[in-house]
């Protein structure tokens, strides 16, 4: 006789699923916010990605942090010690002081203190994501854990949807400003999101401290302590400011023109030395391990390291693809579209994401295998659908993106030929990705436009099949291997300031720029197709991995 399942806190988790809310919409409206600030500042593109670049970077210093604590308190989980909830309340009041920090920096008009505002908004984030994954799991049974946690996927979904709807009505409002006219609009719009941001921020911190039914989530089991794994990640952080340092230091003063291509092909050369210090540090960590995996912890395992790499890979293709979007939709080849005509175009695309992960949670309800059919197939296209509905209620002009359906209709034969196999799902949706790229790269107008938006609906269901793969056979290191994973959100803050700078440059601009997502969804195809073999000789079988989770 089977046990019953233990109940769901549906109160708790009703709580906690506010903060996979708030990632998804402060992170997608920075989709917005760039060239917002790009027009307003009169920025290049490198400058503006830098807004990625400390929304991102900030989840791997938090992360780091957290891991750099445990090693050295001799496994001491911090998050496990305060309990999941009291994190969340931390993550959520460091977020506050984020928030507070972004509007003195408006106020006295420096994008630099408004880039660490943000700074510290994501550190917050970077908190709360570590905590509030895990809480999700202990809020009931954990045969059912997936199930919250898709739970969580799509309302974070839901936010990287509406975000950019509500983050251009609160900066451009209904008028049809030009580009110059941006520059006219004032920061004042900003201070007052940031003020309902913060205290939104404030009430949700409220709300999980004095809800009684949401228990405390204290976790006392020591973290597995990794000293050469620590060692590995300090270096790359070191590289990381060695790269980026220089760059920063070049824009303090003025380039004449005749120093100016040299001084755009200095940061260049440094960008993608930060990109080849992330390649090399984890392939020397993974060489290293393999001669004696003492020290290494999580970090012995191929497939983990292997799979860091695809996480710093697939956030950053992810995030980049839409950051660089507003550039090349201003082109006259590509719609001429100013900067405040760009949300309907940032909302497809991470509305493309909420389709896939709408799909990925189906599997997660007890279905017939007809109506499941029937579901793969109709979910999709009202997923698709609410985009449109919601766009159109803002008052935005949906009708170029009406036949973007056909991309969805694409991605619906992939589930179907796929049937929820992590590695094939994640083969055969990075091959996908990288065909898309080259045709928008090949192609202008409308078909280009829908062929870079469509890396939204690639993207959308390699999460968790990056994860699930990379912690196959981890046993006791799969906690770990889950925080290390996280710290690899920095790809976030690494590929998509490579791509802006790539865009600056004379001879290869914004179009061209996209061979860096091209060669991002190689690399994930090349993970699909090497994990194989790596899982095949520890004895798992990897046909028997089920794709669960969502970011």
């Amino acid at each position: 006789m089977s046990k019953p399942l233990i109940p769901t806190n549906n109160a708790a988790l009703s709580t906690l699923v506010t903060v996979f809310f708030f990632w998804g919409f402060i992170g997608a409206s920075n989709g917005v916010f760039i060239p917002f600030c790009k027009h307003y500042f009169g920025l290049d593109q490198f400058q503006s990605q830098l807004i990625d670049f400390a929304f991102y970077f900030a989840y791997y210093i938090g992360a780091l942090g957290l891991f750099a604590y445990s090693s050295l308190a001799a496994g001491k989980d911090l998050v496990g010690v305060w309990g999941y909830k009291r994190s969340i309340v931390y993550g959520l009041l460091f977020s506050v002081i984020g928030a507070v920090a972004m509007i003195i920096a408006v106020n006295i008009n420096v994008y630099a203190a408004m880039l660490v505002g943000l700074f510290i908004v994501a550190l917050g984030f970077s908190l709360q994501q570590t905590a509030a994954n895990p809480f999700a799991i202990s809020l009931g049974d954990p045969a059912t854990g997936a199930s919250r946690i898709s739970l969580g996927g799509a309302v974070n979904s839901f936010g990287t949807m509406i975000g950019p709807i509500v983050v251009a009505l609160a900066l451009f409002g209904t008028t049809k400003a030009s580009d110059e006219a941006v520059k006219n609009l004032g920061l004042g719009s900003v201070t007052t999101l940031y003020i309902g941001v913060a205290i939104l921020f404030l009430l949700s911190a409220a709300l999980f401290y004095f809800s009684k039914s949401v228990p405390e989530g204290k976790n006392i089991e020591p973290m597995e302590t990794s000293n050469k794994a620590l060692g590995s990640l300090g270096l790359l952080t070191l590289l990381l400011f060695v790269c980026f340092a220089p760059i920063f230091a070049s824009y303090r003063n003025e380039v004449a023109e005749a120093d100016k291509h040299g001084v755009e092909m200095f940061r260049l050369l440094c960008s993608a030395a930060a990109l080849v210090a992330v390649v090399l540090v984890l392939m020397l960590a993974r060489f290293r391990a393999k001669q004696n995996s003492d020290g290494w912890g999580a970090m012995q395992y191929p497939q983990l390291v292997l799979g860091m790499l695809a996480i710093f890979v697939y956030v950053g293709v992810e995030v980049s693809i839409q950051s660089n979007l507003s550039e090349l939709l201003k082109q006259p080849d590509f719609g001429g579209i100013k900067a405040n005509g760009i949300a309907p175009y940032i909302s497809m695309y991470w509305g493309s994401l909420m389709i896939g992960r709408w799909v990925g949670a189906i599997d997660e309800f007890k279905l017939s295998r007809s109506l499941k059919t029937v579901m793969t197939f109709v979910v999709p296209l009202i997923a698709f659908g609410a985009v449109i509905a919601a766009n159109t209620v803002a008052q935005n002009d949906m009708s170029p993106l009406y036949y973007y359906v056909i991309c969805v209709l694409i991605q619906i034969a992939a589930f179907f030929a796929t049937k929820n196999k992590p590695m094939l799902t994640l083969l055969v949706f990075s091959g996908l990705g990288a065909l898309a790229m080259l045709v928008g790269m090949l192609t202008t107008g409308t078909v280009a436009v829908y062929a870079f938006l469509s890396g939204g609906l690639v993207c959308s269901i390699m999460w968790p099949c990056i994860f699930s793969l990379s912690l196959a056979g981890l046993g006791k290191y799969t906690s770990q291997g889950s925080a290390f994973l996280i710290m690899m959100i920095l790809g976030g803050g690494v590929i998509p300031p490579l791509q802006g700078k790539l865009a600056d440059m004379q001879g290869i601009g914004i179009h061209s720029s996209y061979w860096v997502a091209f060669v991002c969804f190689l690399y994930l195809a090349y993970f699909a197709y090497a994990i194989k073999g790596i899982l095949a000789k520890q004895g798992i079988d990897y046909d028997n991995i089920t794709a669960e989770g969502g970011h």
